[in-house]
């Protein structure tokens, strides 16, 4: 049995991560999910900010034995490559860092997809959710057939 807790909140940054695991830690969770950095990116935040607010994150998750998963993010063309390119890299370098699993990008086959997001262009839909549970899936699914064998 899995009990997965949604603990997401909606325009969230990753300034939050590190209060809102450390919170989650009376729970024991055994694996975390981290997707983070969308709005910061949105936001033009300085890509340093968002590694060491993630970076100090997946070290207390691994501090206490925890799992993670880590999810990179992409932003609009309208960003510049510059800005970008540090963003994206972000969170290939912290999964190496760590060692920690990868998600490269986990709105791959929704982002700029018409048919899977809400009108805003953004946010997806009920169907654009269904192909970010199988992204999701991919990973977690091969975490948690280790962690029922062992």
């Amino acid at each position: 049995p899995v009990i997965i807790i949604n603990s997401g909140i909606s325009g969230s940054t990753t300034a939050s991560a590190y209060k809102r695991l450390k919170w989650h830690l009376r729970g024991k969770p055994q694996i975390l999910l981290l997707v983070l950095g969308a709005n910061d990116g949105l936001r033009g935040v300085k890509t340093e900010y968002i590694t060491a607010n993630l970076d100090k994150t997946i070290k207390l998750a691994l501090e206490n034995e925890i799992e993670v998963i880590l999810s990179g993010m992409k932003l609009p063309l309208n960003y510049g490559k510059d800005y970008r390119g540090k963003f994206e890299k972000i969170f290939s370098e912290l999964k190496d860092k760590h060692g920690i699993r990868f998600i490269p990008f986990i709105l791959e086959g929704v982002a700029a997809n018409k048919k899977l997001n809400l009108s805003d262009g953004i946010h997806p839909n009920e169907k654009g959710h269904q192909k970010i549970s199988e992204n999701v899936s991919k990973v977690l699914d091969v975490l948690l057939k280790d962690k029922i064998k062992n």
